[in-house]
């Protein structure tokens, strides 16, 4: 009876887990929908100048006739390279992260300089990126890297540092290397940290990359973005960083997404 009246209880909660889900996801479309209407209307009112401020639809002309504006194409480079950056900056990251938890030594020598490199304002490296590299898309990659491993570096080895103690003791007690009490107790405490990496990560990736096509770019939305305000072309600009906020969002969802399967999996093998 009292397992009946518990499960009856937890179907309860779910189901008003599930209607505030929609409800809130509901709210969120009305905001957008009401923000578009409104701006729509005050562009036809001429309350704002739709030239200067553009308007919706204007910018939905420009959205379909992406073929004309070659948007896929600029689409896909950006995605291309902010994806190239966010793998290689976490990647790289990842690995400095774990020889500084490897070495305490190599640590306390590095801590200022990531500071201040974290604090640096990497527009400023742009030109001597592109002295170094070229001007090019390995310039775009490169200024995404700047900006996305040192962050990947902070916030990753602050997670290995921050590993039970308690755990690393009794591991070292019963004979375990160094080694292996990484991969058995450091790696798998830290799988939350390393999403929450990824999750900062993919944005200010994102963020490097339109940095980088800003300066230096024939193709990509930072691009697009540019030109458009050179030529006066603003429903370009606008639609440019209307599909900016789809695409970042998205990035950040697959993260998401591939955070679920990966927890799920060490779920069920555990």
């Amino acid at each position: 009876m009292n397992k009946e009246f518990l499960s009856s209880e937890r179907r309860r909660y779910l189901k008003e887990q599930k209607r505030r889900k929609r409800m809130i996801l509901l709210t969120q479309v009305l905001i957008i929908l009401l923000f578009l209407g409104l701006w729509e209307l005050l562009a036809q009112l001429g309350v704002i100048d739709s030239f200067i401020m553009s308007s919706p639809s204007r910018i939905g002309k420009t959205l379909l006739n992406f073929q004309n504006n070659g948007l896929l194409l600029h689409i896909s480079t950006t995605v291309a390279e902010t994806v190239v950056g966010f793998a290689l900056g976490t990647l790289i990251g990842t690995l400095l992260a774990v020889v500084f938890w490897w070495s305490e030594f190599l640590a306390k020598v590095s801590e200022p300089f990531l500071v201040v490199l974290n604090s640096l304002p990497k527009v400023a490296l742009g030109p001597v990126i592109i002295i170094w590299v070229g001007a090019g898309t390995e310039a775009i990659i490169v200024m995404a890297l700047a900006i996305s491993t040192i962050v990947a570096v902070l916030e990753m080895l602050g997670g290995f540092l921050a590993t039970d103690r308690e755990l690393l003791r009794m591991a070292r007690t019963f004979g375990a290397s160094r080694m292996q009490s990484f991969l058995k107790i450091v790696l798998p405490y830290n799988i939350r940290t390393l999403f929450n990496s990824l999750k900062v990560n993919i944005g200010l990736s994102l963020v490097g990359v339109i940095t980088g096509e800003f300066l230096v770019s024939k193709a990509g939305l930072g691009y697009l973005i540019v030109y458009g305000g050179q030529v006066f072309k603003l429903d370009l600009v606008m639609s440019s960083v209307i599909i900016l906020a789809v695409l970042a969002a998205l990035l950040y969802r697959g993260v998401l997404l591939l955070e679920r399967l990966v927890v799920r999996r060490l779920s069920h093998t555990s």
